[in-house]
């Protein structure tokens, strides 16, 4: 089916984007990615290197009469994150992913796609293949390991870079041109629990599904369900009116991807039963209409299964459950200086319960650093009250905007002229490289823009085909614009 996708306009992006995803490319696993990318630099002729960590910069002259442009460092990551959905047979560590073409758009049959951040490397691939294209001095900067802790930027160095424009290729909406963006840090909470042998005679696997995802920074504010508080939220409540004893939990993936799908294992007593499959149906029919906006496929199922050997012990469950339940999930606050965009959140994204062990993981995010420690410390607090240890790891910073930037108005009016209306100069929730890359290249004006990609983290990501032209031709002109040193 990725036929279908090579013989799209524009040919050689789309050709490019078809040879990627031809490769896995997990975060923390991109080796082959690695070596595809330095591979595709030494066969154009241009000086290629590897740094220590695996990003790739690949070094291209500028056409004939653009010699004394500013040199432009054109950036995008390597990695994707691979969800499927539950009923997908797919591998994603030896095939590629399976694209086709439907209407307007391109997606993946039951995965996620790798337009995030796929399309932007394509965009630099094209570019840097071409030989008609007027461009500046090139500087393709290909990261690794944005998706699970952005180490890639964390580790590159100072002095690797000469350009003092970037050109982020990462946004996901082609009005925006996103200027800030939020900084981020992993919050766990760990521990173990004592097991016990059920006194219940009857065992039920619980599923929560069907819910729609995103991504954890960019959908945060859509009111999306998470699975993850969902099925506590069920659990709490079986607890408290049938006294169900909890054996596992095992919710959500990747901690910047709202939780879609959570199972849980319980036990019963018996004369216990008819109450306890009603109150599923009745919290089903609830939650339902609760989100039948933002989760139209939500599902609240259940069915025997056999009667596990251990449970958590009831005193420890009780806790488990109030403290899950006190966890801090979505939007903690919005800014007061931009509208519409959220300052600060956090995503529950990870339960997993499972013989005398137990892990909470969450991603965390905001533009002011006092409010990210103070949601950390909120977080934190409610995971000590259950029993947990307390790790944070994974920091990175925040972008803050320069609006005042010459490339900023060069890009926004240059919008103006091709489309005849304003672009959306703004800031965004979700992590960017920016701000990381930033610390140590503080001289460099940096912008990031990028074609329409909806459900980027999910199995429902896909990318518009009319929107990657739309952005094709608008980074053509901004090369052309791009002024003399």
């Amino acid at each position: 089916m990725s036929d279908q996708v090579r013989k799209l306009a524009p040919v050689e992006l789309w050709n490019h984007f078809a040879d990627l995803n031809a490769v896995p490319r997990p975060s923390k696993k991109e080796e082959r990615v690695i070596a595809f990318m330095r591979s595709f630099g030494e066969q154009l002729g241009f000086p290629t290197m590897v740094d220590e960590v695996g990003n790739v910069i690949i070094r291209k002259p500028a056409t004939k009469g653009m010699e004394h442009h500013t040199t432009v460092i054109l950036q995008s990551h390597l990695d994707m994150v691979h969800q499927k959905n539950a009923g997908t047979n797919f591998d994603f560590s030896s095939q590629g992913i399976d694209m086709y073409v439907d209407g307007d758009w391109v997606k993946a049959k039951g995965t996620t796609l790798g337009a995030d951040n796929g399309i932007g490397v394509a965009t630099i691939m094209a570019l840097l293949a071409s030989t008609d294209i007027p461009h500046p001095p090139l500087e393709a900067l290909f990261t690794i390991d944005e998706e699970t802790g952005m180490t890639g930027a964390l580790a590159l160095k100072g002095g690797m870079l000469q350009g003092k424009i970037m050109l982020n290729l990462d946004t996901e909406e082609d009005n925006e041109l996103i200027i800030g963006c939020a900084g981020g840090i992993d919050v766990t909470g760990v521990g173990t629990y004592e097991q016990v042998s059920p006194s219940g005679e009857e065992a039920f696997r619980l599923t929560v599904n069907g819910l729609t995802g995103g991504h954890s920074g960019g959908d945060i504010h859509k009111g999306r369900g998470n699975a993850n508080k969902l099925m506590n939220r069920l659990l709490y409540l079986l607890d408290r009116e049938v006294e169900i004893e909890i054996a596992s939990v095992d919710g959500g993936g990747l901690r910047n991807a709202i939780p879609r799908e959570s199972v849980s294992e319980v036990v019963v007593s018996s004369s216990k039963i008819d109450k306890f499959r009603e109150l599923i149906r009745k919290f089903s029919d609830i939650t339902v209409e609760e989100f039948a906006t933002t989760d139209p496929n939500l599902k609240v199922s259940f069915e025997p299964c056999a009667v596990p050997s251990t449970v958590m012990g009831k005193e420890f469950q009780t806790t488990f459950l109030r403290g899950t339940y006190a966890c801090p999930n979505g939007i903690y606050r919005m800014s007061p200086e931009i509208e519409g965009l959220v300052q600060t959140s956090n995503n529950l994204a990870r339960v997993i319960v499972k013989e005398g062990e137990f892990s909470l993981q969450c991603l965390s995010r905001s533009s002011v650093d006092s409010e990210k420690d103070d949601l950390v410390q909120s977080i934190s607090s409610a995971f000590e009250l259950a029993g947990a240890q307390i790790s944070l790891k994974g920091a990175y910073p925040g972008w803050k905007p320069r609006p005042e930037a010459p490339i900023v108005a060069v890009m926004a009016d240059l919008y103006k002229e091709l489309f005849k209306e304003s672009p959306h100069v703004s800031a965004v929730h979700a992590g960017l490289e920016c701000g990381i890359l930033g610390r140590n290249y503080p001289d460099v004006q940096m912008i990031s823009f990028g074609p329409n990609i909806y459900g980027a983290h999910s199995p429902d990501e896909r990318v518009q085909i009319s929107s990657v032209q739309k952005f094709w031709s608008f980074f053509l002109e901004t090369l052309k614009r791009i002024p003399t040193n």
